[in-house]
């Protein structure tokens, strides 16, 4: 039996779930070891091959593949760890990534920082001033070479960089999208002086070949940050490559990337592994959506560190983060948008003293080490899982299908101390305000990001995903109104799932700007060719790196997205293009027409304005190779009632309809059956999580085990 591993790492645990060729899965879950990521993940490799009764040899040997999604290169950002980078840039254009955005003290700071106006700052770039060196030269921005280059003056800045400590290179040139020779010509100069078998030589990072967009700073700060993380990903990746060809695994490792898609380690950029997961998560639930037909679906997965949210609509993930953000920097990666905040189950419970004592919750989270209070590992500051733990939500004893013992006694003591005393309150009603404040940000989060974008969210169905998810469904989802919630049986490791049902693809992209309407003759371009050229070149890219990848020409298929704007417009609209290529001026009035409808969906009809020029500024070419997904398991119906042996002894819990504790049945997830019914309130307990059915709503099992969360 084959079987394929797909892997998420989160804040707090590491995720697994394994596809199996007979149509069964299995699951694990295994704490996120921030020191080095690779001993958790073979941590839950070796309880795998446990639950199958295999050593660590056979159970890789039989595995077809592992699809990985690593928050490695985001901790090197966060922890400043990545390597002395020099940057050789345009001469008079050293201080672009100093002088940044007027807004650039924003990017990546939650609303709360940004209002003390008096403290904030811009990051600190991740290369310092004296890294940075200009050289003489100048292409003009339809690619026409200016000013040539002098490898006399290359060899003296790049020696000035060497002698400083560089330990890699950053190239980022002005108009190199548009012709990238001046840029190529530098790292064909720098690898002549440090060959890649002296010990000294040096990575060198293009502009032009991670980010050929216009836009100086996104442009120069994607190039950097992929260059920052490159090497500490490429050594982590290499360790952990290792060390499953040791252990019997033969084939590539494959990475999960936040465009949607997955590639061999060997052929990924390291900045498009920025926030996998979510996205892999967000797949997951298109994929299952189409069991149950639904084409607009809201993606919320709540785990420990946070709470990430997606949104589908018409059947595709097809919303990109306008200016992806990582950590600090604002970049311009073509990413699958996924909005997340502090809101997990390991959030941490605060008062704010400087806003009159009031309760906070996130967005630090207490993590995997030292965790919750409750988790009896060092942890001092109360979470959320402690005041879920406090109102008799959690069985202490069957935590994690008992992996993992609850001390109550700690979470009441945190709670108790840091914020029933200063506030002047019981400890079960603090515990009480946590979680509804908990609640009330996931859920006024999740509305804003689907009604911002023009939707109404009763139109959408909710997936409630991870850890946390289940436990608090029912208490953010009426925020939205949503008629329908679904959770997952694998909600825990959804991120996991999720890598399992991605296609092979990447996104190539480029900045040409063609008016594709022309405002003065009210007529459509005629650069067929022009237009044409720029297809055929991402294409020719595509499928040689597809043929790398051991597929077949005639196996990719292709995507074409456009970012149109009228003429003289600022913000971009992206559509889907009708046309891979074009064949007439009419196919032109296509992608107009596609533009106008598309741009009226958001703005209104009443703002579409054809007569002023349409542009279109930027290609996006997804190829990608369809991998067949198994169609989900369907069990045997067992009626309404679940049976006796699901009952698990009674637990006192906490319910807002009396406000009280009061008895609550217990039902035990792995003994219901399909259309099996449970009215609210109750508690279902599963290995992973546990469902938490408020007054008022009614738990549904449907037949492909997924619990279904109605109001009645």
């Amino acid at each position: 039996m084959t079987m394929t591993v797909n892997v998420d790492i989160g804040g707090t645990f590491t995720d697994f779930y394994v596809g199996q060729d007979d149509g069964t899965t299995l699951l694990a879950k295994s704490p996120t070891t921030h020191y080095d990521l690779s001993v958790g993940f073979l941590k839950g490799i070796r309880d795998l091959a446990r639950i199958k009764g295999l050593s660590l040899t056979q159970f890789l040997n039989n595995t077809d593949s592992v699809r990985y999604s690593t928050t490695i290169g985001t901790n090197a950002l966060i922890e400043r760890t990545g390597p002395k980078l020099g940057m050789i840039t345009t001469a008079g254009f050293e201080d672009t990534i100093f002088l940044g955005r007027g807004r650039s003290w924003a990017d990546g700071l939650s609303s709360t920082v940004n209002k003390d106006m008096s403290r904030i700052q811009k990051p600190l770039p991740l290369i310092s001033r004296d890294m940075i060196v200009g050289v003489r030269e100048r292409v003009d921005s339809f690619g026409n070479v200016i000013c040539p280059l002098n490898k006399e003056k290359i060899l003296e800045k790049l020696q000035i960089l060497v002698d400083r400590g560089a330990m890699g290179f950053v190239v980022c040139l002005l108009w190199s999208f548009m012709n990238p020779e001046h840029e190529q010509m530098i790292k064909t100069i720098i690898e002549e002086e440090y060959p890649e078998d002296f010990l000294g030589s040096m990575p060198v990072t293009l502009s032009s070949d991670v980010s050929p967009k216009s836009a100086e700073y996104t442009r120069f700060i994607t190039t950097t940050v992929n260059a920052y993380i490159h090497g500490v990903m490429a050594d982590e990746l290499n360790k952990l490559g290792v060390e499953l060809r040791e252990n019997g695994y033969k084939k590539p490792l494959v990475l999960v990337h936040n465009t949607g898609g997955m590639k061999k380690v060997s052929r990924t950029r390291a900045v498009l592994t920025h926030n996998a997961g979510p996205v892999a998560g967000l797949h997951g639930a298109l994929t299952m959506g189409k069991e149950y037909h639904a084409g607009n679906i809201i993606f919320s997965d709540m785990g420990g560190t946070s709470f990430d949210i997606g949104v589908i609509t018409g059947g595709r993930l097809k919303t990109y983060d306008f200016i992806p953000v990582i950590d600090r920097w604002r970049t311009n990666i073509p990413a699958i948008e996924i909005k997340s905040i502090g809101a997990g189950g390991g959030s941490i419970a605060w008062v704010n003293r400087l806003m009159e004592n009031s309760l906070e919750v996130g967005p630090r989270s207490a993590g995997s080490m030292p965790g919750p209070a409750c988790y009896d590992q060092g942890g001092k500051e109360p979470t959320v899982t402690d005041a879920d733990l406090v109102l008799g939500y959690l069985n202490p004893d069957n935590y994690l299908g008992g992996k993992m013992l609850l001390d109550p006694d700690l979470s009441r003591q945190a709670i108790d101390h840091y914020i029933a005393g200063p506030m002047g309150i019981s400890t079960i009603e603090a515990a009480i305000r946590i979680r509804r404040i908990v609640d009330a940000k996931m859920g006024q989060e999740v509305f804003n990001e689907v009604s911002l974008k023009g939707h109404d969210p009763r139109d959408f169905v909710l997936f409630a995903c991870g850890g946390a998810g289940a436990t608090h469904a029912c208490g953010f989802a009426p925020y939205l109104q949503v008629k329908k919630v679904i959770v997952p049986s694998f909600s825990p490791i959804f991120g996991a799932f999720g890598a399992s049902t991605v296609n092979c693809q990447q996104v190539w992209e480029k900045s040409r700007t063609f008016k594709v309407f022309q405002w003065n003759t009210q007529s459509y371009c005629e650069d067929i060719d022009g237009f044409n050229e720029v297809i055929n070149t991402l294409t020719d890219h595509a499928v040689r790196d597809l043929k790398l990848e051991g597929f077949e020409k005639d196996k990719i298929r292709f995507r074409l997205e456009l970012d149109m704007r009228y003429g003289m417009q600022y913000n971009l609209t992206r559509i889907i293009s009708p046309h891979l290529n074009i064949g007439t001026p009419a196919d032109f009035k296509d992608i107009c027409d596609k533009f106008t409808e598309q741009y009226a969906a958001v703005y209104t009809p009443e703002a579409t304005f054809p007569m002023g020029g349409i542009n279109v500024e930027c290609f996006f070419l997804t190829a990608y190779v369809e991998i067949p997904v198994p169609g989900m398991r369907q069990f045997e119906p067992g009626g309404r009632t679940p049976a006796e042996s699901a009952r698990l002894p009674y637990r006192k819990a906490y319910w807002s309809d009396t406000q009280d504790f009061r008895d609550t049945s217990v039902f035990a997830f792995s003994e219901l059956k399909a259309g099996n019914r449970i009215e609210g309130p109750a508690l279902v307990e599963a290995m992973e999580t546990t469902y938490v059915i408020e007054p008022g709503w009614r738990f549904s099992l449907d037949i492909f085990h997924n619990a279904v969360l109605e109001q009645v």
